[in-house]
């Protein structure tokens, strides 16, 4: 049977096709020209507020027919649309907190559709794969008024009814608690993150309780751990049991539509009650195996993804590890602790379990002398019971914790030190909340007064939680962050749960070693920063691919490190993104980098700084450099962060010169003087050359013709040349390539940006002197390597 499924998987991936690829003709309507869009939802999304008085509701649709230019073309993609209503008094009254554009609804729109792109650094989010797993091959965005809906259906019957339950049951929840507590039940038990705010999700990220506001296995098994609990107590039989509990199981994930997690929960569950039908208790490992074949025979491509992995990652840490401990421990005290008074059952123990009951009798007796016969050896049973419980729980989590080191910190880049404090509290909190909560919503659709006692407890239950997320997520030790580790590293910790598994059942003292060295590598991951990925003697300029931004690192011969600019997004982008969290740091990451001697900000604009918070809180830099503290209220907000972090500000101006790191550093510009223009942020950028030997770089922010005409007065002749402002005409002039003379350029600029940058002008200029040019648009991140002789440029991104 196992060969079966593994020729199966082979066929699989032999002959499988990647998942929703895009139809090869939806390009050419992506290519910033409006389009007539006919479609229909096959998603729903919600309203909710970005700014005062504007909201935006997110939908998939999938396309029937575009029309460009007066031509149709019959086109199915799925496309994933962001809907504005600038003004929240003009939303339809009929309106609710849910939806309006309902599954199945077909409608038309104008809209100018974009490609997805990832960020084409080492250590990047793959977007684009994971819009292509939900079906979406293309972006846009509309206005409310701009969208027509048409008469008619189009999709499955099932689909419909589905989401119209799933969104009664948002509506009850939402009138069950009040909107802060909903937005967690929506989010517990339905995996509708719709109304959760950023920080949060981050509280419970820095707790490692993530877990409980995604519909993962820890939520099927409580809900089948209760259905079939309930079922046994009112003495069904097995095999009706567990197939009443598999069928609520599936329905719940079904109702769920999360993915993969849920079914993969789902599918070892119904391999679980299968085994323990067939008397098969014993081989966990072996049902749990037969369903990671299963999943990987459908889609193999799971393997490598970190949901997959860290799934069956915890049932091989428990079912291998932690239950054969168990049961060469705790379990036996557990059975010592029955029939406490019967001496007939001490025959079938061994000599140390019937010690151990021996002395629990001498302390009843002794106790009863002072308390009566309120001690009695089943209160004594019950008590002991509770303690081999609590142990259990509290030696299971320190040993989770321990096993999910690697991952964590290889996908999250998180050390999440409080998880074990935080997971004990929060978890048996997060069962009574499904249970109080399920109970609740249930009797909500018979009698509101019914439910208000489960609503109750629940709320109880969420202020708890959320009391203990938000106190553990604010400590400074919670946010704890790691570089990936080094490959010898994450192949000891592998090799150190191998071995655990293998000697748990051995002698204690290899048991306990083998614990040992588990522990030892989930320090090391924890406390032990891997070594950088540095070029040592080479100066090191690196464009790091932010999109319509600037973020350049610069290594030092040496090896101290200094970040110029973070990147960032406009406000008006109304995007979720955070590039210093989502693009920066993972590519710094990714490098090994867990500390940066220096951060430096060129200027007051959104592309340059937007990053930087996330910047200094993750790498808690030395110092922050400026050319001008001006009075932005977004770079006031980073400074005061970087008081706060203690992080020194220092400002630098024109005529500065300094050596560090075994190069010199040359600040150009801004001048420093009272009069300066605040205005214009563009021309009070920190412009500075950094030489190493006979090479050099100038990196010039987004310094437009007035600053670079006092640049070229400072002997600015340098290598390599950071292009200012994107590419844009207002720099970059012909006299001023003149003076620099560069042998290579290199632009940071976001493809298919809407101010048209880089020029043609300016790309013709830099052709002219023959100047060889990169540009992360088109290259992704790219280096460049300053030997003191040569200049060797390096494009990161092999695709």
């Amino acid at each position: 049977m196992l060969c079966l499924m593994l020729v199966c998987g082979t066929l699989v991936i032999q002959v499988g096709s990647p998942e929703n690829p895009a139809p090869p003709d939806l390009a050419r309507f992506a290519n910033g020209d409006e389009v007539m869009v006919t479609g229909h939802v096959i998603r729903e999304g919600t309203w909710q507020e970005k700014d005062l008085g504007e909201e935006v509701q997110r939908i998939d649709v999938e396309t029937e027919q575009i029309v460009d230019e007066g031509s149709a073309a019959p086109v199915r993609a799925g496309l994933r649309i962001s809907i504005f209503n600038q003004d929240v008094r003009k939303r339809p009254a009929d309106a609710n907190m849910t939806d309006i554009f309902r599954y199945g609804e077909r409608i038309r729109f104008p809209v100018k559709l974009s490609l997805p792109r990832n960020f084409r650094d080492p250590g990047a989010f793959n977007y684009v794969g994971y819009l292509a797993e939900n079906g979406v091959n293309a972006l846009g965005s509309i206005k409310v008024g701009e969208l027509e809906i048409l008469p008619g259906f189009s999709g499955s019957r099932f689909e419909l009814w589905r989401t119209r339950l799933h969104r009664s049951l948002i509506g009850k929840i939402h009138t069950l608690w009040p909107p802060e507590q909903a937005a967690l039940i929506d989010t517990i038990m339905l995996g509708d993150e719709t109304f959760i705010g950023k920080a949060t999700r981050t509280n419970f990220q820095r707790t490692g309780t993530y877990h409980v506001l995604v519909v993962s296995g820890l939520k099927v098994g409580i809900l089948a751990l209760v259905m079939f609990w309930l079922l046994r107590k009112l003495r069904v039989n097995d095999f009706v049991a567990s197939g009443i509990t598999v069928f609520f199981t599936v329905s719940y994930a079904v109702l769920t539509d999360v993915g993969a997690p849920v079914w993969r929960a789902t599918l070892m569950l119904i391999f679980y009650l299968a085994a323990r039908l067939l008397y098969r208790e014993r081989s966990i490992l072996n049902t749990i195996g037969g369903a990671a074949l299963v999943l990987l025979m459908v889609n193999p491509s799971q393997l490598f993804g970190a949901s997959f992995q860290l799934s069956f990652l915890c049932v091989l840490v428990i079912g291998g590890i932690g239950a054969p401990i168990l049961e060469r421990t705790s379990k036996q005290v557990s059975r010592a602790l029955r029939n406490l008074d019967s001496t007939t059952y001490d025959l079938a123990l061994s000599p140390k379990l019937v010690q151990l009951r021996l002395d629990l009798r001498m302390i009843a007796a002794r106790l009863k002398r002072f308390l009566g016969d309120t001690v009695t050896l089943p209160t004594i049973a019950l008590v002991g019971r509770g303690i081999v419980i609590v142990g259990d729980f509290v030696f299971i989590s320190v040993l989770l914790q321990a096993g999910f080191v690697l991952p964590m910190a290889f996908y999250f880049h998180r050390a999440t030190i409080v998880s074990l404090p935080a997971n004990i509290v929060v978890v048996p909190l997060t069962e009574l909340i499904m249970v109080a909560a399920g109970a609740a919503i249930s009797f909500g659709y018979v009698s509101a007064a019914v439910a208000k006692l489960p609503a109750f407890v629940t709320a109880i239950a969420l202020r708890a939680t959320g009391a203990t997320v938000h106190w553990m997520g604010n400590l400074r030790i919670a946010d704890a962050r790691v570089p990936t580790p080094e490959l010898w590293v994450g192949l000891a910790a592998c090799g150190a749960l191998v071995l655990a598994m293998i000697l748990v059942r051995s002698r204690p003292l290899f048991m306990a070693a083998s614990l040992a060295v588990v522990a030892a590598t989930a320090i090391w991951i924890s406390f032990v920063p891997p070594r950088p990925e540095f070029h040592a003697g080479v100066l090191e300029v690196t464009a790091i691919d932010v999109g319509q931004g600037d973020s350049i690192l610069l290594v030092f011969p040496q090896g101290r490190t200094l970040l110029i600019d973070a990147g960032g997004l406009p406000s008006w982008m109304h995007s979720d993104l955070d590039i210093g969290e989502d693009v920066v740091s993972p590519y710094l990451w990714s490098r090994g980098i867990s500390r940066l001697d220096m951060v430096a900000i060129t200027h007051a604009h959104a592309d340059h700084l937007g990053g930087m918070p996330a910047v200094l809180s993750n790498f808690r830099p030395r110092e922050l450099w400026l050319g001008v503290d001006s009075p932005s209220p977004e770079l006031q907000r980073v400074v005061q962060l970087a008081k706060g972090l203690r992080i020194p500000v220092i400002l630098h101006f024109a005529g500065e010169g300094f050596e560090m790191g075994g190069a010199s550093v040359r600040i150009l510009a801004p001048v420093e003087r009272p009069d300066i223009e605040l205005a214009r942020p563009n021309d009070t950028s920190l412009v500075m050359k950094v030489s190493y030997k006979a090479t050099s770089a100038l990196l010039e922010g987004d310094a437009e013709r007035k600053e670079e005409n006092l640049v070229s007065q400072e002997e600015p002749h340098a290598d390599l040349l950071k292009v200012a402002h994107h590419g844009s005409a207002t720099s970059t002039a012909a006299d001023f390539l003149a003076a620099v003379h560069p042998r290579f350029a290199v632009i940071s600029v976001g493809a298919r940006n809407l101010y048209g940058h880089p020029r043609k002008e300016v790309l013709d200029r830099l052709a002219q002197r023959r100047i060889g040019t990169y540009r992360t648009d088109t290259n992704g991140a790219v280096s460049f390597f300053l030997d003191g002789k040569n200049v060797i440029p390096e494009v990161l991104d092999r695709r």
